[in-house]
């Protein structure tokens, strides 16, 4: 059974950087051929993918927030890490990681998701 958990600040300052880690147990991150996904839900709204890291390592981010955005890993630790430049309040929402196939049809594990708070 794959677990995903995300950690990480809760509240973040205007113009700061969000980081945020989901710790992978029970399966490697580095498993052919999943992929490990960021996503959010802003309160009110729906769900917002964010990008994603491959088995190999490779990474892709959602258009709009391509500029500000990183993701990492560390295979020793099996985790993998967001990094969101320059937060405004409206990056305010639950965050969440999950896994994923090739064609991201498929989200089969999810993390329960980490409130995070953009605010002065």
């Amino acid at each position: 059974q794959v677990q995903l958990q995300e950690s990480g600040p809760g509240l973040v300052k205007p113009s700061q950087t969000l980081s945020l880690t989901c710790t992978v147990s029970g399966g490697s991150i580095t498993t052919n051929y999943y992929y490990w996904s960021w996503i959010r839900q802003p309160p009110g709204k729906g769900l917002e993918w964010i990008g994603y890291m491959s088995y190999s390592g490779s990474t892709y981010y959602s258009p709009s927030l391509k500029s500000r955005t990183s993701i990492s890993r560390d295979t020793s630790k099996n985790q993998f890490t967001l990094q969101l430049s320059s937060v405004t309040p409206e990056d305010t929402a639950v965050y969440f990681c999950a896994r994923h196939d090739a064609s991201g049809a498929l989200y089969d594990y999810w993390g329960q998701g980490t409130q995070v708070t953009v605010s002065s």
